[in-house]
């Protein structure tokens, strides 16, 4: 099946900021604000595993490395758990002999392969943050937080829905930059350095 093609019609601004305003609003404020309690950070940090707990697909890895689509009853591959993470298909990859959960694993493989591709996502600088923030205290909430502004990104893809199909990347990055969502960044920026700040942490 061919893809249509996505409308060429321009974006008005007023409905790009009608449809991101509530939703960079409400979001600054909950995603720079640290849990108060330990266990509702790490909660919310595995929370994106959740879909992953009911009705769902089991994959099957086996020793060989082969990948076991139980429900369509055939072998599949790295590309076809990329396209049920796109898809929002909920899943589990399992092995196939000890039963354990490596569905963390196979995202894991698929954002490396990504990032190997030519246009990764992370710098250098951003991977070696992550990092430093594994064993520390801070971690619980480091997880939290990205997760909440990678939701509000979320939200606003969703809010725009096909509005977006006539944004190039350069028209993301000025739309990033003006209006509503401009501001949130900034705001966001200013809150990650205070926050950096009470832990005698630099940006």
């Amino acid at each position: 099946m061919t893809p249509s093609k996505p409308s060429t019609s321009k974006m008005p601004k007023s409905s790009v900021k009608s449809s991101v305003r509530s939703t960079a609003k409400s979001s600054a404020k909950a995603a720079a604000q640290p849990s108060d309690n330990v266990s509702e950070a790490a909660t919310a940090a595995s929370s994106h595993t959740s879909v992953f707990n009911k009705n769902v697909r089991v994959i099957k890895k086996y020793p060989n490395r082969r990948l076991y689509d139980t429900t369509t009853s055939s072998y599949i591959t790295l590309a076809d758990i990329k396209a049920l993470v796109m898809k929002n298909a909920p899943f589990v990859v399992r092995d196939a002999k000890t039963d354990e959960d490596l569905t963390r694993s196979m995202l894991l493989q698929i954002i490396l392969e990504a990032e190997a591709g030519g246009a990764p996502m992370f710098t250098e600088a951003v991977l070696a943050n992550i990092i430093r923030f594994y064993g520390h205290a801070m971690q619980g909430f480091v997880g939290n937080y990205l997760e909440k502004n990678m939701q509000t990104f979320t939200d606003l893809q969703a809010n725009m829905g096909k509005q977006s199909a006539d944004l190039t990347p350069e028209g993301w990055a000025k739309f990033m930059q003006q209006g509503v969502m401009g501001t949130y960044m900034q705001q966001m920026q200013k809150q990650t350095e205070q926050m950096l700040g009470m832990f005698g942490l630099k940006k």
